[in-house]
């Protein structure tokens, strides 16, 4: 079965553009086009797809629809990928996106949606549970946050990585402790460490989880 899409751009020549790219894939099939946040809602009731490839930016008051559809569809249909595609590299917004779970979530740069590839491994990666992040926003998290955390990451022991590896499959406590044969109290003994060692130190409105996932990505 193809994976069903539903695009979401106030633009109808870049969502024709986007269509015609993802459907030169035959495993990708377009089945609604909207052109603002009320109707990308609609469309998803309607025809239940298994991605939603939306900008981050539409009507009704072009802020950040995108990010809110995201929030929504985690809670109503928790099923479905959302790929949001902006023009902003700023990490702060694929923070946001992310900051309910990495899993089934991807942020893509508008400027390079050119790159079939790229958008078809984007809408396959949230279909099937993981995420992507466009390593231009990655490279600007690390520049932010400093090469020296970045090294840190070799600070990790090996079963930290493996808890670290998780995270970023967008697994919660419970999941890693299943998938690790531990307990859950070990796994958030584990998190906490990694935390301390990566020096991700509490900031108000930022997910250190996801902080944690975006520089790990960094690295792959």
């Amino acid at each position: 079965m193809p994976i069903r899409v539903v695009l979401a751009d106030d633009s109808l020549i870049v969502r024709e553009g986007i269509r015609r790219l993802l459907e030169l894939d035959r495993d990708v099939e377009v089945v609604a086009s909207c052109g603002d946040l009320d109707a990308l809602l609609e469309a998803v009731e309607a025809q239940l797809p298994d991605v939603v490839m939306t900008d981050i930016r539409m009507p009704p008051d072009s802020s950040d629809e995108g990010i809110r559809a995201a929030l929504v569809l985690r809670e109503t249909h928790p099923g479905v990928g959302v790929v949001v595609v902006s023009q902003y590299s700023d990490p702060a917004y694929a923070l946001a996106l992310l900051d309910s779970g990495s899993d089934r979530r991807a942020y893509l740069l508008k400027d390079r949606v050119d790159n079939r590839a790229q958008l078809v491994a984007a809408v396959r990666a949230v279909a099937t549970g993981g995420s992507y992040v466009d390593p231009k926003v990655v490279e600007r998290l690390v520049a932010a946050t400093g090469a020296s955390e970045r090294s840190r990451l070799a600070e990790l022991t090996p079963r930290e990585l493996d808890v670290l590896r998780e995270m970023a499959q967008g697994a919660n406590n419970a999941a890693i402790a299943t998938a690790l044969v531990v307990t859950e109290r070990s796994v958030e003994k584990y998190v906490h460490v990694i935390f301390a060692k990566l020096g991700l130190s509490w900031e108000e409105n930022v997910n250190r989880r996801v902080k944690a996932v975006l520089l790990y990505l960094a690295e792959e």
